[in-house]
């Protein structure tokens, strides 16, 4: 099946080149399980319909001079959607399809041909009838984007033409306060105080940015990738945990779900480094005790990218893809550096009362603008391969890459498929870890990408995790029986 464009395409973002240097080389994953066997001619007649009216799955990079230009191509859908022919029914489906979604890693996709594909694998897993795995190059846009991008192609499996419902942030509260101020001075020099803030929290922020290009490196732990970690194999695992347990604390404690989110992972990294770091003592020639061996003041921080042009809505998405719309388009991100506490703690609600903290603290900065439009001038100035290297030096010298996506709140359809799970992950950055979380329905997915070489076990970090959140919850619990008691 193809599909002929001829329309000019535009020139190619700042972003989107530095994606393309052979240091910062990088792709986003999209893992989406179904409910029921996959019918592929259905697969392919959704795409023309969707996907495929977008102008960056149909076009492919073209080197005009100094240029390099998106151009409108033909586009045969056999090229793209691959259906591999296993002969025989795995004996560990799970791990079948989590090996040959790792093999991506280990070869490029070509560059002669518009930068994605889908592979289908009517694979019974332990969590799906059968897997279908986006591959696209991360110049196509940011990540946020792009999985909405394909959210916005499925529907509500309650009705079929109905767009999936998207949670919005709630500006209640700011309302709230902003009705509360009592007089128009006390605004004035609250709206000051604000401002100074900004601009000394920008100004830090920006000094630690360029401390970390030049030396400011994380400790060394069992987390910590080493020089060429961004062109090791990798490895994809996932674990879904409750939505309403995450939304049961964000209520509770009063803070918002990436709060908790952030402190969740804080609370089961220092769980998993904890163990890196026990040591083991017998105890009566049978059972087994770990003492806590976690350095004192380890410094480990996340690298978030931030996309710093508003995200279209589902329904600009729709509308483009139906050539409706205009709504923008592209990669346009920045990035933040946040610490992470590693310490363990008596009260599990300490890693959310951090995380919150400090997820304030960045939201009162502008060092994603400011990171961005450094790059950008670096890229313009010194070319792709310079700013990519200076991108890759940023993030090595951290330890993690973080980041979460809101999805459907209701159950969605991907082309007539019900949808089990989404969980995407990207890969090709110097990280040995990436956590991303991922919302739908009444659950939320915690995909890591992992450097096996430094990280053998992922899953055990995703048993930290969920046993995180339990005890987090458990205490969230604990304190409003007492305070009902009271």
């Amino acid at each position: 099946m193809a599909m002929a464009y001829s329309r000019d395409g535009e020139e190619i973002s700042p972003a989107a080149r530095l994606f393309h240097s052979p240091s910062f080389n990088c792709y986003v994953i999209a893992i989406l399980g179904c409910k029921t066997d996959i019918n592929v001619q259905v697969i392919k007649e959704g795409l023309c319909h969707t996907l495929l009216k977008h102008p960056r799955f149909t076009s492919k990079l073209v080197k005009k001079g100094r240029k390099t230009r998106w151009a409108q191509t033909t586009i045969d859908l056999d090229n793209h959607i691959i259906v591999p022919q296993i002969h025989s029914k795995p004996d560990y489906p799970d791990r079948f399809v989590e090996d040959y979604i790792s093999n991506f890693t280990k070869t490029p996709l070509d560059i002669s041909k518009p930068l994605w594909e889908l592979h289908l694998l009517n694979i019974k897993t332990s969590t799906a009838e059968s897997v279908g795995i986006f591959r696209i190059h991360h110049s196509l846009g940011d990540g946020t984007s792009l999985i909405s991008l394909l959210i916005a192609g499925t529907r509500k499996t309650s009705d079929p033409n109905a767009l999936p419902t998207i949670p919005t942030t709630n500006k209640k509260n700011v309302s709230v306060s902003n009705a509360r101020r009592c007089s128009t001075l006390v605004s004035f020099w609250m709206s000051v105080l604000s401002g100074f803030s900004l601009i000394w929290n920008t100004i830090v922020d920006v000094l630690f940015l360029v401390l970390t290009i030049l030396f400011f490196k994380d400790t060394h732990t069992p987390l910590k990738g080493s020089h060429g970690v961004e062109l090791n194999t990798k490895k994809f695992v996932h674990r879904t945990i409750r939505m309403d347990d995450i939304k049961l604390v964000k209520t509770e404690m009063k803070t918002t779900v990436n709060d908790v989110l952030f402190g969740l992972a804080q609370a089961g990294i220092t769980r998993y480094l904890n163990r890196e770091y026990g040591v083991e003592d017998k105890n009566d020639g049978t059972a087994m005790q770990r003492k806590s061996k976690i350095p004192k003041n380890i410094r480990l921080r996340a690298s978030i990218l931030v996309n710093i042009r508003p995200s279209p809505g589902i329904q600009d998405l729709a509308d483009m893809m139906a050539e409706k719309g205009k709504a923008k388009w592209g990669n346009k991100m920045g990035y933040v550096t946040c610490p992470f506490n590693i310490a363990l703690q008596e009260d599990p609600l300490e890693y959310v009362r951090q995380a919150k903290a400090i997820i304030d603290r960045k939201k009162h900065s502008l060092e994603a603008i400011c990171s961005y439009a450094c790059a950008k001038l670096v890229l313009n100035l010194f070319g792709a391969k310079v700013a990519g290297a200076i991108t890759r030096r940023v993030l090595f010298h951290t330890t993690i890459a973080f980041s979460n996506v809101a999805g459907p709140v209701e159950e969605v359809s991907f082309y007539g498929h019900p949808v089990a799970y989404i969980a995407p992950s990207v890969y090709g950055h110097p990280h040995a870890l990436t956590i991303h979380f991922q919302s739908y329905a009444n659950q939320m997915t915690i995909s890591l990408a992992v450097d096996p070489t430094i990280i053998p076990n992922p899953y055990l970090l995703c048993d930290d995790l969920e046993e995180s959140l339990k005890l987090i919850c458990d205490n969230v619990v604990k304190k409003r029986h007492i305070a009902e008691i009271i």
